[in-house]
């Protein structure tokens, strides 16, 4: 029996491959098409086969559970989301327009501080920061850019406006998972790859390994990379591992690199001391060096800020380039845009009150129920409020924490997020989703064409992340006149 489409219930939300007339969009034409033409036993032989592959391959998550650390298999569906080319191409140009100002607001932030000066950013939101670092002012990194690898949240509303909903600038992470779920979808669907031109990702570790040679402080073409990772017991290690063993780089621990008396970082390895131009650090910025930061850290390298204040060595992200990852200073990028670029913002944000603002938090604090409530510098989903699936106890504890610091909260409506078909419980039905793009940027930008998308598997949730039970999806960017 083949699936229906005319059945698929749309409800109030924007589908990402149905329009609301039941056809689909046309970049989705060829694949609903082709889902539609085959059983139920089928899809679940496909299903199984992608299941498989995953465990053959390896593709792991770690999970934090009452203290223990749980290796589960990656989720993916393994209905695509879809998007035409074209649209892809304005988005592409609002990411790379958003991280060239938020990258030139961070230098300007560590340096001559002009948006200050001048007024046009509030300074105590500096002060109260806490992923602002004093210990990188005065610092010029190699082409004064800090947030080198960025992920950035897009999220769709009901009426098919695309906003950002969030930037990751210090160690985003996710991009291994969009080339395995790839990799495993071209084994699942050869016969859609062959008959659809399906815009490729897989040069994504040869871009990042071109973008971290960019920065090396010695001109080589082949510049020492390391990976510095905290160990195999971090959520991302498959990551950190994977993308060190595509780029052909070291994968190292911070006991694996010393900083010698001449500053310069060195790798230890069974030939003695092998000097390090850049690292890709998957180490948050607190653990990165206890001569400068946490001094009972035991993951980090001591004297790394010196090598790197110095030039010996660079580093991507920049320590300090998490400043720009707030959720309060996020409020602000589109006046970033204007006052950096002097150009109206490509992708609008999503509307948000800042909660240190008196009348923003007296309109928070009297709509917790309409709102999410989010804290300035959580990730993965937590610490925040979804007031439509909150109980009147749990609005009431947020209200004490907001009051008790508005500096650290923001909230925003609540999205009705798209859904796409997905594959659950042996029946196709919308689940919500989310997508993060990969943004590169040195010299030149790259984006990826597509990115990671997350999807809330379970019914009616708007809760995307993996560790909260959420699942992931390939991305397929089509270029309809590529056929």
């Amino acid at each position: 029996m083949s699936f229906n489409w005319e059945k698929y219930p749309i409800a109030n939300f924007y589908d990402e491959l149905i329009q609301n007339s039941g056809t689909p969009w046309p970049a989705a034409r060829e694949l609903m098409h082709y889902l539609g033409s085959l059983s139920d036993e089928e899809l679940k032989e496909r299903k199984d086969a992608a299941e498989l592959a995953i465990l053959v391959m390896g593709v792991t998550f770690t999970v934090y559970s009452e203290g223990n650390n749980i290796d589960r298999a990656w989720p993916l569906d393994i209905i695509p989301r879809i998007i035409s080319k074209t649209e892809w191409e304005r988005t592409e140009a609002g990411l790379a327009q958003r991280v060239t100002a938020l990258n030139k607001f961070i230098n300007d932030l560590y340096g001559e501080q002009h948006i200050l000066k001048q007024g046009k950013f509030p300074r105590e939101l500096l002060d109260n920061s806490k992923n602002f670092r004093t210990q990188c002012l005065g610092i010029s990194p190699p082409l004064k850019i800090w947030a080198h690898i960025c992920g950035s949240d897009l999220v769709r509303d009901k009426d098919g406006t695309l906003y950002v909903l969030e930037d990751n600038l210090r160690v985003p992470s996710g991009v291994s998972y969009m080339l395995e779920n790839r990799s495993v979808m071209k084994r699942v669907w050869p016969e859609l790859f062959e008959n659809q031109a399906i815009q490729p990702v897989d040069d994504y570790p040869s871009k990042l390994f071109d973008m971290l040679a960019s920065i090396s402080p010695r001109p080589l073409d082949y510049p020492q990379i390391v990976v510095l990772t905290p160990g195999i017991y971090n959520s991302a290690y498959f990551e950190h591992a994977y993308l060190a063993r595509e780029m052909g780089a070291e994968l190292v621990e911070g006991s694996d690199l010393v900083v010698g008396d001449n500053d310069c970082v060195y790798m230890r390895d069974i030939q003695g001391l092998k000097r390090v131009d850049v690292i890709y650090r998957r180490i948050d910025d607190l653990f990165l060096d206890p001569e400068a930061f946490s001094p009972d850290s035991m993951l980090g390298v001591p004297g790394l800020m010196r090598a790197w204040r110095k030039g010996n060595v660079a580093l991507a992200n920049a320590p300090g380039a998490g400043v720009a990852d707030d959720k309060v200073i996020y409020s602000y990028v589109p006046e970033l845009i204007k006052y950096y670029l002097d150009e109206d913002p490509i992708i609008p944000n999503v509307e948000t009150y800042r909660c240190l603002d008196p009348k923003h938090c007296e309109h928070v604090l009297a709509n917790l129920e309409n709102l999410v409530v989010k804290p300035a510098n959580e990730s993965g989903g937590y610490g925040m409020l979804v007031g439509s699936h909150s109980t009147a106890k749990e609005r009431k504890q947020f209200a004490e924490f907001i009051k008790k610091d508005p500096r650290n909260y923001i909230a925003q409506p609540i999205l009705t997020l798209s859904t796409t078909p997905s594959l659950c419980d042996g029946e196709i039905a919308p689940r919500h989703v989310d997508l993060r793009p990969f943004i590169l940027q040195s010299d030149t930008t790259y984006i990826t064409t597509g990115g990671l998308t997350r999807v809330a598997l379970r019914k009616g949730s708007l809760v995307v992340n993996s560790s909260q039970g959420g699942g992931s999806k390939d991305t397929w960017i089509i270029d309809l006149e590529g056929k």
